[in-house]
């Protein structure tokens, strides 16, 4: 495990998607198309289901569509590889990248569902507006003219990652000369941060750095700057150090509650648990104590992202990180996304191959663990690493910041996140330090790269 030079350093990132423009494809040829729901792990009250696209059409699906209605008291929780609205028990799911679904190919898209009672699947399906079962006839449809007709959708939501969202740095108003947060996002594009770090103040209570309150702090002010600028952020509880709220919070019961006066002061849409140390990370009771207090804001916050982040080999989780992974199947935690933090390893001379073979690793571990396929895995799968040199001056400069970025965008990973926009400065030579890289670059370099993750 690393050791850390920072009060309480951490990294990760997250939370909801935007529904864009669509154009409506032509309708699926009778015989070629369908839409085939496959149901995964089930812990009582909830599941992870499926849906997958086939064409066999003889041409190419350019867009999908698929509706489906939930049995009452069942509701989608969280959705990925698609953008999705819900009207009561009707579902609408739109593709999003991919979309473009070739001749004996196929596409898919992932969802969880809470409910209560006994588990019923989904039912009157349709794709493109015709039906789900191979040579089902839809409605025909005027093919595309010059300009194709084109249909707006309204915002929807859907976890993972979101737009904008998936790439979100740390920011921490607490060391390190804090930037303004406008002054960043009007440098960079950047629209979501993770802000750093809500400990325990007072026995269960949260507080950032367990000294400043939700309200009325630097913190609630950079939130509030960032928000105006059209932003979101994603609150990570934890790091290195610090009294933490895991072990401080007796029950999940009680830990969830302190989860949740965060997520009601600021609305949010994601949280992060950055799990390190002896104290959480390497606490098998503190473990399943936070994993069953994620569950309980699942429930509670329908739609909402939780992310858990932690430390890796160059090879993957070692044994806290497989069972944190393990147990949180077991306990039917329903978390999103598995962020590694691919960085001090002792080790890891080219920070680029171990960050992918740690990543890869992590993905290998989720598809034993879920039964998952790559694609579902590394859409579960995060990376937050530390920008020019780490706390063991290995050194991950900006072309290869670059690289580790268009990996983790051609295999679109859930989240891209890094330690932190407050050392995102140039200070070549420096060393390790709080407010600068300790490499030469311009300012918020890593941030306007991350930010077109």
């Amino acid at each position: 495990m690393r050791r850390r030079w920072l009060p309480a350093l951490g990294l990760a990132a997250a939370a909801a998607t935007i529904g864009a423009m669509f154009v409506i494809a032509p309708a699926n040829a009778a015989g070629g198309v369908s839409a085939t729901f496959s149901k995964g792990s089930d812990w009582g009250t909830g599941y992870e289901g499926k849906y997958t696209i086939a064409n066999g059409s003889g041409s190419t699906l350019a867009t999908w569509t698929v509706e489906f209605d939930l049995p009452s008291g069942a509701k989608i929780s969280s959705l990925w590889d698609g953008s999705y609205t819900a009207s009561g028990q009707h579902v609408t799911v739109k593709n999003t990248w991919n979309g473009n679904v070739a001749n004996g190919g196929s596409a898919s898209f992932g969802f969880n569902v809470a409910y209560s009672g006994s588990y019923a699947a989904p039912s009157n399906c349709k794709l493109n507006g015709g039906s789900c079962a191979a040579g089902g006839t839809p409605p025909t449809t005027t093919p595309p003219t010059t300009t194709p007709p084109v249909t707006t959708t309204p915002p929807t939501t859907t976890t993972p990652p979101p737009p904008g969202g998936r790439g979100a740095p740390y920011l921490y108003m607490g060391w390190g000369s804090p930037p303004n947060p406008q002054t960043v996002m009007n440098a960079t594009g950047v629209k979501w941060f993770t802000m750093a770090f809500i400990n325990a103040s007072g026995g269960c209570t949260p507080a950032w750095d367990s000294s400043r309150p939700l309200q009325g702090s630097a913190d609630a002010t950079a939130i509030s700057q960032i928000k105006a600028a059209g932003g979101q952020v994603v609150p990570s509880f934890g790091g290195w150090s610090g009294n933490k709220l895991g072990p401080n919070c007796s029950t999940s019961a009680a830990l969830a509650g302190a989860y949740q006066q965060v997520i009601s002061a600021y609305g949010l849409k994601a949280i992060d648990i950055d799990i390190e140390n002896s104290d959480e990370f390497e606490n098998e009771a503190v473990q399943d104590r936070i994993l069953g207090a994620l569950k309980i804001v699942k429930q509670n916050n329908p739609g909402i992202q939780t992310i858990l982040t932690f430390g890796t080999s160059t090879t993957g989780p070692n044994y806290y990180g497989n069972r944190l992974i393990d147990q949180s199947k077991a306990l039917g935690a329903n978390v999103d996304v598995f962020t590694i933090m691919p960085f001090d390893f002792g080790g890891g001379a080219n920070m680029y191959n171990s960050t992918v073979s740690a990543a890869n690793g992590l993905r290998d571990k989720l598809k034993s663990t879920f039964g998952w396929s790559d694609a579902t895995a590394y859409a579960h799968l995060g990376i937050s690493g530390m920008n020019g040199l780490s706390d063991q001056q290995e050194l991950t400069d900006l072309s290869t910041w670059t690289q580790i970025t268009n990996w983790a965008k051609s295999n679109k990973l859930a989240r891209l996140a890094f330690w932190s926009v407050n050392r995102d400065r140039g200070c070549p030579g420096g060393g390790v330090q709080s407010a600068c890289s300790g490499i030469a670059q311009n300012d918020w370099d890593f941030t306007k790269v991350t930010a077109g993750f």
